[in-house]
């Protein structure tokens, strides 16, 4: 995880200063509801938008620069969320359950080894009825810069068991780099067990 605490030393791509739009629409659509975790939070801005929203939000990162730099924009804005730095395949020492957690690129950094462990980690933190709702880079982005791509079948195929897929809806990542944004995928996954 250093290469990812390293990325914060500038800004990484992925780091818009404001919430995806993606994720900005589900607020506002009411997708984002009850004790929110932000699995893979970076800088905070999706954990800073549910506390904005009168919701108890949690953000978590395994890189120590970004969750400094979350509690930052948290204190200055006055926003009362909480941010802790752990690993996202280690969601039980949490020892807590929330309604919603919000990926907002994490799952693709995950090699099939990971990405399994990253799909039990969930299951410890979501209630049953609880929902991930989870943006990945899509096989439909084009060249072979930034995360690697993620295809509907193994969205499906990663949360197979003890999950239900509500929907998976192309959508789109912006960076802060000159570029169009990037092609994704949000899936609304519903814990069923």
């Amino acid at each position: 995880m250093a290469d990812f605490d390293d990325s914060y030393i500038g800004s990484p791509p992925w780091d818009i200063g404001r919430p995806q739009p993606i994720f900005a629409a589900l607020m506002e659509e009411g997708a984002i509801a009850g004790r929110v975790l932000d699995a893979g939070c970076g800088t905070g801005e999706h954990t800073l938008m549910a506390a904005a929203h009168g919701l108890e939000a949690t953000g978590i990162d395994a890189s120590p620069r970004a969750i400094a730099a979350a509690k930052r924009k948290a204190a200055d804005r006055g926003i009362g969320a909480r941010f802790v730095v752990l690993d996202a395949l280690a969601l039980a020492d949490l020892h807590e359950r929330f309604d919603t957690v919000i990926d907002s690129g994490l799952f693709h950094v995950f090699d099939d080894e990971r990405r399994a462990l990253y799909v039990e980690s969930l299951a410890s933190a979501v209630r049953p009825g609880g929902r991930v709702l989870l943006a990945c880079f899509s096989e439909r982005e084009p060249g072979d810069w930034g995360p690697r791509r993620v295809t509907q079948a193994e969205l499906r195929a990663a949360f197979s068991s003890g999950w239900s897929i509500e929907s998976i809806e192309p959508a789109q990542f912006h960076t802060n780099m000159d570029a169009p944004p990037a092609q994704a995928w949000l899936a609304r996954i519903e814990r069923s067990a």
